[in-house]
């Protein structure tokens, strides 16, 4: 009996939602020690399809061949007893259960919970994903949440693996030990479906590709044949927004509008990460960025700018000329702040509340708010206008958050923050999860707000995007802080050093202020 020329073969599939076509006739196929990649817009079926490969989610019509047999994947236990293992972009963890708990619930019923430890230890070393297996999800950052899908799915040995934008918590170094682990899963004979925005990962791992718009498969190409920009008009029909980062005069960058001054903060639960002697500053029309991976400060950082952690000394976190060290959110808000978390549903949206509903979240004042009355229509107007500005893929100001995919919720909350004119514009992870167009908008509008004077902060995990959006940039690691260094001066293998805290405390420290950087 000869082996199957398909590890995975889809044939025909279609899904339709109340007024959404998600999948439309999906035809597509992955051999053994195949990585496959799935390219395409925000919105365009991916996840639908990989749910529906997964069992999560029902086909309305198809069928799917596993190794050459015809299979029906009614629920994931079927995918994981075929051998299937899914990342999720957003995650299916439960916050109260510990990481080794949460990576139980998908394994046999009679896993050794200290040998599941062990493994989890071992399997997070060999690839770069360091997890402690006793400590709950719920304190934990959106970057380590992945760590714990990828290490969960890892343990299953799968024969397909399916991943949904992995790499967006690791340092350079640790994408490349990453892809050296999928090319060799790949050479053992697994399948790999690869979810991702980073066009040159998917040139330099994938050997094929599909890509998706509107639900439906428009090409089919060998993406090391392809260059970014090929790729990029294939997803989105068009060219991308080209994006010009210029430096402010020296004249306009004289104004401190965002100063941390020696800001210090012991841990706020066991898990949390001590800030230690935090210094940085951002002057108007200047974006500064804070690189790093996940867990080394960002959340606790992030906490601390916005007020939700007022355990700061006053003048530690200076607004313009104030101390805001000590005051809640609604008040840094009124003195200029615009802020955008990383966490879009809970934090940055209320997932059971319209869109037009949301803008209250940062506009409680006129005219949103007239004599204690919220008018209703003049939120409504601005929040589709909004949608149309961003381009948001949305039923309209009152569709709910949760409706929305991740990358046009981003939209939305981005365009909400902006819409305030902030003095100082603070966003973490802008563009995680994010489709290339959609990301090229986004850093398009935070450029011209730059433009515009505002200061901006910028904390991403993402090297690309800082390098692309930034004129200075830190490193955060360990709860301690880098110096800055301009970005002509700054490389990628620098900054993933540092990023493992290796910067030298007694070297001359970078140029720490726009006017000292600009006169090098």
């Amino acid at each position: 009996m000869t082996a199957p020329t398909s590890r995975l073969q889809i044939a025909h599939i279609r899904k339709a939602y109340p007024g959404v076509l998600a999948n439309d006739d999906i035809n597509l196929s992955v051999a053994p020690g195949e990585i496959h990649a799935v390219l395409g817009e925000n919105g365009a079926g991916k996840s639908t399809l990989m749910k529906i490969i997964f069992g999560t989610v029902k086909p309305d019509a198809g069928e799917i061949y596993w190794n050459g047999a015809l299979a029906h994947i009614a629920n994931p236990q079927v995918a994981r007893k075929l051998g299937i293992a899914m990342v999720f972009q957003h995650f299916s963890l439960f916050d109260t259960l510990t990481v080794a708990e949460n990576i139980a619930l998908g394994l046999d019923a009679d896993t050794d919970m200290q040998d599941l430890v062990a493994r989890i230890r071992q399997t997070g070393e060999k690839y770069g994903l360091e997890l402690e297996p006793n400590r709950h999800v719920h304190t934990l950052s959106v970057g380590e949440r992945q760590r714990v899908e990828i290490v969960r799915a890892l343990l299953t040995n799968p024969q397909l693996l399916i991943l949904d934008e992995p790499t967006s918590v690791l340092t350079p170094q640790a994408v490349e030990k990453l892809f050296v682990t999928l090319r060799l899963l790949a050479d053992e004979g697994c399948s790999i479906l690869y979810i991702s925005h980073k066009l040159d990962e998917i040139r330099a791992l994938c050997h094929s590709a599909t890509v998706m718009r509107g639900g439906r498969v428009t090409g089919t190409c060998d993406p090391r044949n392809e260059t970014s920009a090929g790729l990029s008009r294939m997803m989105i029909g068009e060219e991308l927004v080209r994006l010009r980062r210029e430096r402010n005069p020296e004249s306009q960058r004289n104004e401190r509008k965002l100063h941390v001054n020696r800001l210090c903060l012991p841990k706020a639960h066991l898990f949390a990460t001590e800030l230690q002697d935090i210094e940085c500053e951002v002057r108007a029309g200047e974006i500064v960025g804070i690189a790093g991976v996940s867990g080394n400060g960002q959340q606790e950082l992030l906490a601390a700018l916005s007020g939700e952690d007022q355990r700061a000394a006053p003048n530690m976190i200076m607004l313009g000329g104030t101390a805001v060290g000590h005051l809640a959110p609604n008040p840094r808000r009124a003195k200029g702040l615009g802020l955008v978390p990383e966490e879009r549903l809970g934090r940055g949206a209320v997932p059971t509340l319209s869109l037009s509903a949301n803008m209250l979240l940062s506009h409680q004042k006129v005219p949103y708010v007239k004599r204690g009355m919220i008018d209703f229509a003049y939120t409504r107007k601005v929040a589709a206008s909004i949608i149309e500005r961003f381009k948001v893929k949305a039923g309209g100001p009152d569709a709910l958050a949760k409706s929305l995919s991740g990358g046009n919720l981003q939209k939305f909350i981005v365009g909400r923050e902006m819409e305030r004119k902030p003095g100082v514009f603070i966003v973490a992870q802008p563009t995680w999860g994010v489709d290339v167009g959609a990301a090229a908008q986004i850093h398009a509008e935070i450029l011209a707000l730059k433009q515009e004077g505002c200061a901006v902060l910028v904390i991403s995990e993402e090297l690309d995007e800082l390098f692309a959006l930034c004129d200075r940039l830190h490193v955060i690691a360990k709860g301690r802080l880098s110096p800055s260094v301009t970005i002509e001066q700054a490389t990628r293998e620098q900054v993933g050093l540092w990023m493992s805290g290796l910067w030298n405390d007694d070297a001359p420290p970078a140029p720490n202020t726009a006017a000292e950087a600009a006169h090098g």
